[in-house]
């Protein structure tokens, strides 16, 4: 067993690490993938675009192989001819090259996702140690790379002979074919040749496309100090975000009992639980819970309500349904609205009262509270 387990990187990299490695261009990549990609593409823009390129070209060549004898004197006629000529030639071959190029982008973003780092192309001494050099050639990597190089050697070989073998016949007889007739059944056969032998490199870029997924993850593994120090950059020390939720909470309360005095009541348990009530017929749909607390901060809140004048009622069912189905700010539920009507109405007619006509004292403890809101002590 190793002697500190908490430092091997036995870990996956969390998302920041991810991030910072894409930061710096380590992402997956898989050069068997690019090029299989590319040579594919070739034999596809060469058959499709090859005979329109091919005509264009050997009008090209006739125009510009036929030159007279006093142009072919002339110094001055000569490098323009030229330039021309270069100029045809490429405007042919650029559809093609066109081709080329979003192969080789795609096959390079595929696996890994587009990246441009500007830290993978400065200079670092490091690259130039040679006992890294040679645990790179020796590594995993390395011998991945030389059995890559080898397997390719080995599956294309096999498949150009296997094809030479069976169009050996077909190349033998170019020679009895006419002029034009020979040069296109030999592009044809140029062609099958390379999209048979390119084919190939399916078979090595599914066996490398993994290999480079986990080789990359490999590389970006973590000991579990770095993971938990990861953590501590990403949330924060853990001792500052739970003073960070403290000060919320206090911030939070504070806000709530300054939400008190607005309240028409306060149905209490009366001893565990506390919720304060408002209800404004002409802007309200239902009443809200202004502030609700169980213990010490249902203390509070009734400490608050009565130096405010506040009516205190106690009902424990009610304020147990409320406390536990309602959140600050929030209408209470539709269930509750029969027995939260009884209660308003009864604080209304205290503060209609006068000293000839008192409110009858009532017990809320038979309010009309559905089962489903119903909950124990």
């Amino acid at each position: 067993m190793a002697e500190n387990p908490a430092q091997e990187k036995t870990e996956e990299a969390t998302p920041r690490r991810r991030q910072q490695a894409k930061d710096k261009g380590q992402v997956a990549r898989s050069r068997e993938l690019g090029t299989m990609l590319v040579l594919m593409s070739s034999v596809a823009a060469a058959t499709f675009l090859g005979p329109g390129m091919a005509r264009e070209m050997m009008m090209v060549f006739e125009r510009y192989l036929r030159i007279e004898r006093n142009v072919l004197f002339d110094t001055m006629a000569l490098p323009v001819i030229a330039s021309q000529g270069i100029n045809d030639m490429l405007s042919i071959l650029t559809p093609f090259l066109i081709v080329m190029v979003i192969a080789a982008v795609v096959g390079s973003i595929m696996l890994g996702g587009l990246s441009f780092s500007s830290q993978a192309l400065a200079f670092k001494w490091e690259k130039l140690d040679p006992i890294k050099g040679l645990k790179r050639v020796f590594g995993a990597r390395g011998l991945m790379e030389l059995l890559k190089a080898l397997g390719k050697f080995v599956l294309i070989g096999s498949v150009a002979v296997a094809f030479l073998n069976s169009y050996l016949d077909e190349f033998f007889n170019l020679s009895a074919e006419p002029m034009e007739q020979g040069i296109v059944h030999a592009t044809r056969l140029i062609l099958l040749s390379f999209l048979i032998t390119s084919s190939a490199l399916i078979i090595i870029a599914l066996i490398d496309i993994p290999f480079q997924l986990w080789e990359h993850s490999r590389q970006l593994k973590m000991t579990r100090q770095e993971v938990k120090d990861d953590s501590k950059e990403t949330d924060g020390n853990p001792e500052v975000r739970g003073q960070m939720r403290r000060m919320q909470r206090e911030l939070a309360q504070r806000r709530m009992m300054e939400e008190v005095p607005n309240a028409d009541v306060v149905i209490t348990n009366p001893d565990h639980y506390s919720v304060a009530l408002r209800y404004d017929q002409k802007s309200m749909r239902a009443p809200v819970v202004l502030a609700k607390g169980a213990d010490h901060l249902a203390l509070r809140i009734r400490e608050v309500a009565k130096n405010n004048d506040v009516v205190i009622l106690a009902a424990p069912p009610l304020a147990r349904a409320l406390y536990h189905t309602t959140e600050l700010k929030e209408e209470i539920p539709a269930g509750l609205y029969l027995a939260v009507a009884q209660i308003l109405a009864y604080v209304f007619q205290l503060k209609q009262q006068t000293a000839a006509k008192r409110a009858t004292p009532r017990d809320f403890e038979d309010l009309p509270i559905p089962d489903d809101f119903r909950y124990e002590k």
